[in-house]
């Protein structure tokens, strides 16, 4: 007995398109909801939970395999150029500190286009809408906040070295000149690759994260602090400088909401990872930071005063240049 084929198509009909792709003529890209926090910009016709489980998942799994792939060619790399070994290899991957600055800067900003990529195959958003809430990176108040930021270091690490002078520590410790020979490489590579390199991190830990839990979540506390979490579970310090980098995160994740944007928290992060940076390597000292570990408590007199300075600055200069906080 021959089994029912089913409905059969008329002569010369096309299938139906399969439910999830767009219709022929319109774009893959759903329209950002118009009204809504920077948190809420994921809220598309494709807002269902999978999308953003899924997408989470790529990001944090590509995160990890990228930087294992990244380090695991710097180890080819070093072998073939015959560079020393490392001498403490369970802190250390690289007897050269510059090149695994290098490696440490590259495996993290290459995860940028995967961010990208995940918010626009998986979400069926434009990448854009995980800068702000008018699409794409706001220059003009990114400059700003650049400014701002520079200020805002500049007093904390007055504050800082105020407070070890006053409890017997001796500030010049921190600084140190090892030649322009030594620390030209150090600072092309700083300067290329730092801005690239904190402004992916604040795409993953403030960006993704806050606009993934926002499309069912309404309040972004929680994405904040998850985001916080991971963000300072990434570093190696002791436990106030974690908490140093889980309150950096806090304030960022809070300031995004504020402003519409990851503008603020790229451009603190930028200013905070380039002097961080270029210090050590001006100072020879670029295997100690690549290290972390241990911090002064008198690094936290510094981290009041510039975040306090930054967080007025921003709320100050968002109301005055009436900077957008929704799409």
């Amino acid at each position: 007995m021959q089994e029912n084929p089913g409905p059969q198509l008329p002569p010369g009909a096309q299938p139906p398109a399969w439910p999830s792709q767009p219709p022929r003529g319109e774009s893959w890209f759903l329209p950002v909801p118009r009204g809504v926090r920077y948190d809420h910009l994921a809220r598309t016709q494709a807002d269902q939970l999978w999308r953003a489980i899924v997408g989470t998942l790529m990001v944090g799994i590509g995160f990890l395999l990228i930087q294992a792939m990244v380090v695991i060619s710097g180890g080819v790399i070093a072998a073939l150029a015959g560079m020393p070994p490392p001498a403490n290899p369970a802190v250390d991957l690289f007897g050269d500190p510059v090149f695994g600055m290098a490696v440490l800067l590259l495996s993290i900003a290459l995860v940028l286009p995967l961010v990208f990529g995940t918010a626009a195959l998986v979400q069926r958003r434009r990448p854009g809408t995980l800068s702000s809430v008018a699409g794409r990176l706001r220059w003009g108040w990114l400059l700003r906040c650049l400014a701002l930021a520079v200020l805002a270091l500049v007093l904390g690490q007055i504050a800082q070295i105020v407070v070890m002078s006053l409890t017997g520590n001796e500030p010049s410790k921190l600084f140190g000149w090892t030649g322009w020979a030594d620390f030209l490489i150090p600072l092309i590579i700083i300067l290329l690759l730092v801005p690239v390199q904190a402004a992916t991190e604040e795409y993953v830990f403030r960006g993704w994260f806050l606009q993934a839990f926002g499309v069912h979540v309404r309040n972004p506390a929680w994405a904040i602090l998850i985001g916080s979490l991971l963000f300072a579970a990434m570093h190696g310090y002791t436990w106030l400088g974690l908490v140093d980098v889980f309150l950096f995160g806090v304030i960022m994740g809070w300031l995004t909401v504020r402003t519409g944007g990851l503008e603020a928290a790229i451009a603190l992060h930028v200013v905070n990872n380039l002097i961080a940076f270029g210090i050590s390597a001006a100072a020879g000292r670029l295997d100690e930071a690549l290290r972390q570990g241990d911090v002064p408590w008198q690094m936290l007199a510094g981290t009041v005063v510039q975040f306090g300075v930054y967080i007025v600055g921003v709320l100050y200069l968002a109301k005055k240049r009436s900077i957008s906080t929704i799409s």
